[in-house]
């Protein structure tokens, strides 16, 4: 693995099975998704010895669980048809009582089947829901898009729309920013559409499945384009390699990395499927120290020429300010720390 100097990355947890979505519970202690197995697991490191000290069951019997967020002491989860909640107790770190279901009806599984979830600084709930598709023109208003809903599930507003695959949601700290990673179609070659890591306005449409940016050009989509349905589009803050896949990001806000780190978006790159040359497969950190986001390499060497041997999903910053890092290829979660 390569990282800048004062840097390392050490295996946190492993034999989780394919873990995604990262949430602190809160105590601080790190909760995880494992959607194949239908299961949350908490991961507690009592003894502060950057190991976690064993995989302890928060919920199973899920749906292919996905996101996670905390609120007013109930644990939220994104299953691929609907959003629960359930009472939580930190100390247990086990779910109490019966779940109650939130958002009853989402559109479910799909060609995208993860629901990624986020509690915004005004208390409402943000719900991600992926195409059904590569490209194509959507029966279901809550696909490519994501929705508002009040903590109770009521009050259902769409936020933006023409996202294809919005899988990592995130607030800027001391904002109501709420940023986003969305995955571009697929098919248009190796180096098209760009990826995109933004900002989210509300009533923004981001494009698909009409038209896409390839770097700072907006082009309308070969099957279902057109230069009228590009008129309106939203310009994203940051375009990146195609079929890289940016999954989970986390802005970095903790105690631990130098402070020029502080403030700083953190953004987990699945990797490549159907790139000649593979692609992603790494952690990257977005600057905001000049005039406009940009991006560089953080943590790297999950690809090794052209085979690549784990694939990051998501990020968590840790209480201490360790950076947390799950793997769904190797089944393990990652902890980088800063020791100087």
């Amino acid at each position: 693995m390569r990282l800048p100097p004062g840097f390392r990355i050490d295996v946190f947890a492993r034999d989780l099975g394919r873990p995604r979505l990262f949430a602190l519970d809160p105590r601080g202690t790190l909760l995880v998704s494992v959607p194949r197995s239908g299961r949350v697991v908490a991961l507690p490191d009592a003894d502060r010895d950057g190991r976690a000290d064993g995989t302890e069951s928060v919920i199973e019997g899920l749906d292919l669980p996905h996101g996670l967020a905390f609120h007013e002491g109930f644990l939220y989860v994104g299953e691929t048809g609907r959003v629960i909640r359930v009472r939580y107790d930190p100390a247990r770190r086990r779910a109490v009582g019966t779940p109650e279901v939130v958002v009853p009806d989402l559109p479910p599984r799909g060609a995208h089947w993860t629901r990624t979830i986020a509690i915004g600084p005004d208390r409402r709930l943000y719900v991600a829901v992926g195409s059904s598709c590569n490209v194509c023109e959507e029966r279901d208003p809550r696909r490519a898009a994501i929705t508002r809903y009040d903590a109770d599930g009521t009050g259902e507003v769409r936020f933006a729309t023409g996202l294809r695959n919005a899988v990592g949601l995130a607030f800027r700290p001391g904002t109501a920013e709420l940023w986003a990673t969305v995955n571009g179609r697929d098919w248009l070659g190796d180096d098209r559409p760009s990826e995109l890591v933004t900002r989210v306005e509300e009533g923004g449409f981001y494009g698909w499945p009409h038209c896409f940016w390839d770097a700072e050009r907006l082009l309308p989509d070969p099957d279902l384009g057109s230069p009228e349905r590009c008129r309106n589009v939203a310009r994203p803050s940051l375009t990146y390699q195609a079929h890289s896949a940016p999954l989970g990001l986390a802005f970095y806000d903790g105690p631990q990395f130098p402070a020029e780190y502080r403030g700083s978006l953190f953004v987990a790159l699945h990797g490549s499927w159907n790139r000649s040359v593979p692609t992603g497969y790494k952690v990257i950190r977005v600057r905001f120290d000049g005039e406009g986001p940009r991006a560089e390499d953080f943590a790297t060497g999950w690809l090794v020429g052209s085979r690549a041997w784990g694939r990051p999903v998501d990020l968590a910053v840790g209480l201490d300010g360790s950076l947390f890092v799950s793997d769904d290829a190797q089944g393990v979660v990652y902890r980088i720390t800063y020791r100087g």
